[in-house]
């Protein structure tokens, strides 16, 4: 069920390992597929995917936090922005990871923005297809030559299934 991935970027390459399945690129029909197995939602009429997103549909803008470091110090709006320590962003992402093994995902390769002298390279991670989905609709999709050679600038991953210990 696996799509189009460079094979030198995959989660393993980048240290995340240990995963169930990994669904790299699937295109809409097979992301449809699997969220209608796992009973994230239902097809509509005309063949709409419709979900139930359920209470929460937003981001507090309390759970909403930047690693402070030289780098961000001075290009962060602090009085908005809750600073995190690199230490403890580390000990949540390797929070995260264990709590990721064994559970499947959805990656998908995506571009952020249309000029390709501006645009992010983007990997978004998700433990919901339904998610994958909606992603796949918010940034650009690359072809299937981009993909063979997609580099991500940068990793999302999403995961709602985690909650993390705030003592920690």
């Amino acid at each position: 069920m696996t799509h189009r991935v460079n094979p030198e970027q995959t989660l393993e390459a980048q240290g995340i390992t240990g995963l169930g399945r990994v669904y790299y690129n699937l295109l809409e029909p097979a992301i449809i597929q699997q969220a209608i197995v796992r009973k994230e939602g239902t097809l509509g009429h005309g063949g709409s995917f419709l979900v139930t997103t359920g209470k929460f549909t937003g981001r507090s803008p309390k759970d909403k936090h930047v690693v402070r470091s030289a780098s961000t110090e001075g290009t962060v709006w602090w009085n908005n922005n809750a600073p995190m320590t690199p230490a403890a962003y580390a000990t949540l992402k390797s929070d995260m990871l264990a709590h990721m093994k064994g559970r499947d995902y959805f990656v998908q390769d995506l571009f952020g923005g249309a000029d390709p002298a501006h645009r992010l390279d983007v990997r978004v991670v998700t433990e919901l297809a339904w998610h994958s989905l909606f992603i796949r609709h918010m940034l650009r999709r690359p072809d299937a030559q981009q993909l063979a050679k997609f580099v991500p600038e940068y990793t999302i991953i999403n995961c709602p299934s985690f909650k993390a210990d705030p003592a920690r």
